[in-house]
């Protein structure tokens, strides 16, 4: 296996296993396909870790059924790595009770209601590693404040990994962030006219 060799060693008081062991923020944008790919990759290593693993997806729709959906699920539930939690903000988020006649919430107040969760998660440590799927664009609309975000991730407690996906991630949270990786788009099939297709985009 390669080793990542540091160009520097920072003069920050810590051993070499306290620094190569610090809990990261990864930000995955750009207009490039494979984002939301790349962090579902970061998520299958945690499973074989044994790590609990929590899935926010902020903007797909509930009708959207991505494959790494089901095959997480199915080795969250097999007991030989770590569990997954798959939460969708088009289905309203698990965790919210509401009366389904009168639930007339914008999208706006359902990414509200999962960034909080997220926070709740977060202070309680509830899982190792968040994948925050398409998170930058609530940031960018303006519905979630991006200097709250990047305080409470500051201050998280514990070893939690947390990647966040979406075209359009702001400034400060790219400058926060430990690892920044921006997906340019080259050529993509849609571009001559062919649509997305099975075992590619889902």
């Amino acid at each position: 296996m390669p080793q990542g060799q540091p160009s520097v060693v920072p003069d920050d008081g810590l051993t070499t296993r306290q620094r190569r062991n610090r809990p990261l923020v990864a930000v995955h944008t750009g207009t490039g396909k494979g984002k939301s790919t790349a962090a579902f990759g970061l998520a299958l290593r945690a499973w074989n870790q044994g790590w609990p693993v929590g899935v926010f997806q902020f903007v797909k729709s509930a009708k959207w059924k991505v494959g790494e959906e089901r095959a997480l699920k199915v080795l969250g539930a097999s007991g030989e790595g770590g569990t997954v939690d798959w939460h969708k903000m088009g289905e309203g988020w698990s965790w919210v009770q509401r009366d389904l006649q009168g639930d007339n919430s914008s999208n706006e107040e359902k990414a509200l209601e999962g960034w909080e969760q997220v926070k709740r998660d977060l202070a309680a440590e509830t899982y190792r590693m968040y994948v925050l799927d398409e998170f930058a664009y609530p940031m960018h609309w303006g519905w979630i404040d991006v200097e709250e975000v990047v305080s409470v991730l500051r201050d998280r407690p514990g070893q939690q990994h947390v990647v966040i996906t979406g075209r359009n991630a702001p400034q400060p949270l790219l400058d926060f962030a430990d690892l920044v990786t921006e997906m340019g788009k080259v050529k993509h099939p849609m571009d001559a006219g062919q649509k997305g297709q099975r075992g590619i985009e889902w």
